[in-house]
């Protein structure tokens, strides 16, 4: 007995093996000259001054991006430490875990190889938008993990219906709620698989009361505690009807949520994105439509893993295409694509063709990595913050960017201005200097001219605020398309200096 049980733990000791090494990569990718890279984005910046300033015991705060429990969850840790790296490298660990979890649950349900596993974690892994947010402080990390329990959940509630499992799929979104407001894109899905299931499991009066009462929990909860530190008791869901109907324009002139447009991200996945996640999703796509002709899937029968992620990934990219758009956007299905590049690649390549198209595909994310998010380091914010100690500033001014905050140290004060106009009124206040932050094309807010034309005291490059992925990750925020977002970028290529220090007078 034991030689046999010995060699069916094979195959399960080559999949953690491979796992395990392929999210070793993931993570020395991920960490690699973090301390250099300072924020990724205005967001993560925000996130980290709405956490310390809970900590102060400020909770005006808590609602914002409809994202309480992340706030809550960060809030004891500032208690501890202010450091924006700490932050920042703890979330980027939250990542790993949901990359580990998903790979894990795909290798396990699809019986793939060591070899085929540590691809998959890999092909995942590297994706240059998943390595960009790996490295943020914003809600995406802890988001994945919401929705890899999700996923799992769901694909066990439709192979072993129960009213258990089914309530477990409902608390995994109650609890991504509570951590992102994009899990509301993810119920038109599930309603669409439960329609296909058809197994009878929701006709079950008790199972929708629970459901919803499940589902109602969190903004009760929550809710009664905004009231308690001051909060309207509306401010959560006000947040949502306010991301749909937007009251007035943004900065940027962009009011409309809908904004069709069915090539942005088919653009941005071949450029930015290895091209064998399209690859798979046209190959997964043929790969089912065969075996529903063959074996008439779709007709009462559960959905084999390939097909349920198929409708993921296809849903959420249609779906995704109807709105305001950025690379994030995507966000919970690059997973999804590249678990069917591999589970349908592994159906039509040999083993050693599987095996150099993963490496080729593995090597172009690095390169991109390495051009988009490598090359630009180090951050210059540190040296601004260094400027301005060494000549006494105490209240500094940027425009629209705040990169330069986690330099700053205590008894500095940084105060945003998204419009020249503004800087009067702190010249008044006593502000000594303003950066013109280079963010301000970025964001699409051209309203600085006079200050530009005059000369600075001081002046950086910042090659951070050049690359196009940050360009294209505002362009959710800007409402542009993704030529024009692309052609926005080449112009702010050709400023040497973004980074240029005024004195106020």
């Amino acid at each position: 007995m034991l030689p046999t049980g010995t060699k069916n733990n094979r195959p399960t000791k080559s999949r953690v093996c491979g796992l395990l090494l392929a999210l070793l990569v993931v993570a020395v990718l991920r960490f690699w000259r973090l301390a250099e890279a300072g924020p990724a984005d205005y967001d993560s910046v925000r996130n980290w001054q709405i956490v310390l300033e809970l900590a102060r015991g400020n909770f005006a705060q808590l609602f914002h991006h409809g994202s309480p429990a992340f706030f809550l969850l960060y809030a004891p840790l500032a208690v501890l430490t202010k450091s924006f790296l700490v932050f920042q490298t703890i979330n980027a660990g939250f990542g790993i875990i949901a990359l580990g979890l998903f790979a894990a649950w795909v290798a396990q349900k699809a019986s793939l190889t060591g070899f085929e596993a540590a691809g998959l974690t890999l092909l995942a892994g590297t994706s240059l938008l998943l390595t960009f947010s790996g490295r943020d402080f914003t809600m995406s990390s802890l988001t994945l993990v919401m929705y890899v329990g999700l996923l799992r959940s769901h694909f066990t509630r439709l192979h072993q219906p129960s009213t258990t499992v089914a309530l477990r799929v409902v608390g995994w979104l109650a609890i991504g709620l509570c951590f992102g407001y994009k899990f509301l894109f993810l119920v038109p899905i599930l309603v669409v698989l439960e329609l296909g299931q058809a197994d009878g499991l929701w006709r079950h009066r008790s199972l929708w009361w629970r459901a919803l009462l499940l589902l109602a929990a969190p903004y009760v909860l929550l809710g009664a505690f905004g009231v308690l530190v001051g909060l309207p008791w509306y401010r959560w869901l006000g947040f949502y009807f306010r991301t749909v109907v937007p009251a007035t324009a943004n900065l940027a002139g962009r009011q409309s949520t809908l904004h069709p447009d069915l090539l942005y991200y088919p653009q941005y996945l071949a450029s930015y994105e290895s091209p064998l996640l399209l690859i798979g999703l046209v190959l997964a796509t043929g790969l089912v439509w065969r075996d529903w002709r063959k074996k008439q899937l779709f007709s009462g029968q559960p959905l084999p893993l390939l097909a349920y992620l198929l409708v993921w990934a296809g849903c959420l990219l249609a779906g995704m295409s109807l709105l305001i758009k950025a690379p994030r956007g995507l966000l919970f299905a690059y997973l999804p694509l590249a678990a069917l590049a591999v589970l349908s690649s592994r159906r039509v390549l040999p083993g050693w063709a599987l095996g150099s198209v993963l490496a080729a595909a593995v090597g172009l994310n690095i390169f991109r990595i390495q051009r988009e998010l490598w090359a630009p380091l180090p951050t210059q914010y540190s040296r601004v913050a260094a400027w301005l100690q060494q000549h006494g500033a105490t209240k500094v001014a940027s425009t629209v960017g705040l990169g330069l905050a986690p330099f700053l140290n205590d008894q500095q004060t940084l105060a945003v201005v998204n419009d020249e106009h503004e800087l009067a009124h702190l010249r008044r206040q006593g502000y000594q200097y303003v950066l013109l932050d280079g963010y301000w094309r970025v964001a699409g807010l051209q309203r600085f001219d006079s200050l530009r034309c005059q000369p600075p005291v001081a002046a950086w490059a910042a090659p951070q605020l050049q690359r196009p992925l940050l360009f294209l990750e505002h362009s959710e925020f800007t409402g542009l398309g993704y030529a024009e977002t692309l052609a926005a970028c080449r112009e702010a290529a050709t400023d040497t200096l973004p980074l240029r220090l005024y004195q106020l007078r």
